[in-house]
């Protein structure tokens, strides 16, 4: 860790102390949240981009195995895209990884003043799942469009079609954590019911 990275954070907590105390939310939250996101961006470099993308690698290897569209060789991070006029070799790296839209959303969900300490955890870890399972269904998008139509449609199926996809997800899901937050404590709720009904169960089976 840089020495200008603990100046940085030593500087940032400061600011979020003096905005708490002068009640000042809508800044804390801004500040908390680009803060946040910007220090874990930082201490991502490399194991965190490495465990996102070989993630997302494993995720598209499934379903290249399964469907056999694609060979995924997962040392590389290369996804071979089968079509019988133009393969193509795509390449899974760091802008693929989901690492950037994965971090805003836990600095944004950190410091989002509706939920407590624990909802925050549980959307944190909701979230980062579904940005993740955006981002297999995007690639999984491109290999589709490419294996039937050639590879030709790559850059339309990378850069627009895929990408639209994965945004509108993704903004669905900001949509019902940050805006539509009567459904996300149902949400919420129900998840809670659902895990206190299988510590019941658990504990009924143990004293019998």
């Amino acid at each position: 860790m840089s020495i200008y990275l603990i100046i940085g954070i030593v500087v940032w907590l400061y600011a979020l102390s003096i905005l708490k105390r002068a009640g000042l939310s809508a800044f804390h939250f801004i500040v908390g949240s680009a803060g946040l996101f910007f220090i874990l961006i930082t201490l991502s470099d490399p194991y965190w981009i490495w465990f996102f993308t070989h993630a997302v690698i494993d995720g598209v290897k499934w379903v290249g195995e399964v469907t056999g569209m694609c060979e995924v060789m997962t040392r590389y991070g290369l996804v071979n895209i089968n079509n019988p006029t133009y393969p193509v070799t795509m390449t899974i790296d760091y802008e693929c990884s989901g690492i950037i839209e994965t971090t805003a959303y836990i600095g944004m969900v950190a410091f989002f003043p509706m939920y407590n300490s624990v909802e925050r955890v549980f959307f944190g870890v909701v979230g980062t799942l579904w940005i993740y399972g955006a981002n297999v269904i995007r690639l999984t998008i491109v290999v589709i469009i490419v294996h039937l139509f050639g590879g030709g449609q790559y850059y339309l199926a990378h850069t627009i079609v895929g990408r639209l996809v994965f945004y509108t997800l993704v903004i669905a899901m900001y949509y019902n954590v940050f805006t539509y937050t009567q459904v996300s404590h149902s949400l919420y709720r129900n998840f809670i019911k659902w895990r206190d009904r299988w510590r019941k169960r658990l504990s009924f089976r143990k004293g019998s």
